[in-house]
């Protein structure tokens, strides 16, 4: 992600990171209602419909084809089979390696609308003709990086689907992500799709049984700019949320804000907590390491003392084959890890 990171945490502490801050919609451009079994119709012959996680049905005369969606979500819809002709949000390499919210995705191919928050270039989606728009929810009803000032335009161009990934279990958009898919024509009976959902179900038991055996050790989720640490409420982040569930325990940050996904530190406070391992979020717009490790208060704590940290896929791809190694990755970090003394 190429925005200034600081600056938008000065513009919108909302919008900086998981909450949705510039992205209010309109009603899209069909009518909520159906019972959940008709919540979606699969591609074949005859109109295709979804209904999205704000209730609203959106329907076309044939299933889409032409569909833009965020990266992540682009890069989710990939692992089941669908392929988008347009994306949004940040995909370019990130310190010459793929960028971790592209997931499988080859950016080359795909036309990208824009990175940095708020960049979405509406004369290239025109020119795409897109059935479809595709994003994430932080909360509903907010499309993650549709921007507000244009969204009213955006929604009239083309119906748009959103996920919601806040406050919930990380099964739900693992769940919905996968209903959407089959609807618009992936074979959930596939090889690779059963095979991640299996590599899936073993890195649950293996991040319960790590979390079990390590019982105790704190953990505390962050993200960082110039000016602030934020430390991560849980139970606001579906990740999070299902590892709770799983045994994991996590330092629990305040809410700081209305939105309730942060505490704010100043970096001479950034001690205020003590954790045994600590989760850096991964994404291109937080604070890189190198910067982190320049600041006295975060090379003090005990957990960077002791090089006991893990890479939080903030923005993970919600498909099987996207969280399957994620939680490998936690379950060998938590094991490894010792209790520290505060």
């Amino acid at each position: 992600m190429t925005y200034d990171l600081a600056r938008s945490a000065r513009l919108s502490r909302r919008g900086l990171f998981a909450a949705g801050g510039a992205l209010a919609l309109a009603p899209v451009l069909a009518a909520c209602g159906g019972d959940k079994k008709d919540d979606t119709a699969k591609a074949g012959g005859g109109s295709w419909s979804f209904k999205d996680d704000r209730g609203r049905t959106v329907t076309r005369k044939k299933t889409p084809e032409r569909i833009v969606a965020f990266v992540s979500t682009a890069a989710a819809l990939y692992d089941y089979g669908i392929e988008c002709t347009g994306i949004f949000g940040p995909s370019s390499p990130v310190h010459g390696k793929p960028n971790p919210q592209a997931g499988d995705l080859d950016v080359k191919r795909l036309t990208s609308l824009g990175e940095a928050w708020g960049a979405f270039n509406i004369e290239k989606y025109v020119r795409l003709r897109p059935d479809l728009l595709v994003s994430n929810m932080f909360p509903a009803p907010d499309l993650w990086f549709v921007p507000q000032d244009s969204a009213k335009k955006i929604q009239e161009i083309a119906p748009s689907v959103g996920i919601d990934v806040a406050r919930t279990s990380l099964l739900n958009p693992l769940k919905r992500t996968a209903e959407l898919a089959e609807s618009l024509g992936a074979d959930l009976r596939a090889r690779k799709v059963v095979d991640a959902k299996a590599r899936f179900d073993r890195a649950v038991r293996t991040l319960r049984e790590a979390a079990a055996a390590n019982k105790g050790l704190k953990i505390l989720a962050m993200t960082a700019d110039p000016d602030n640490l934020y430390v991560a409420v849980p139970d606001s982040y579906c990740d999070l949320n299902f590892y709770k569930s799983l045994g994991v325990e996590f330092v629990e940050g305040e809410k700081s804000d209305k939105w309730g996904f942060w505490e704010f530190l100043s970096w001479e406070n950034a001690d205020k907590y003590h954790a045994d391992l600590i989760m850096i979020d991964n994404r291109s717009s937080a604070l890189p390491r190198r910067q982190l490790d320049e600041r006295p208060t975060w090379r003090r704590l005990p957990a960077i003392k002791a090089e006991q940290t893990v890479d939080w896929a903030m923005e993970e791809r919600f498909s099987y084959a996207g969280y399957a190694p994620v939680l490998e990755q936690l379950a060998a970090a938590i094991t490894k890890s010792k209790k520290l003394r505060a």
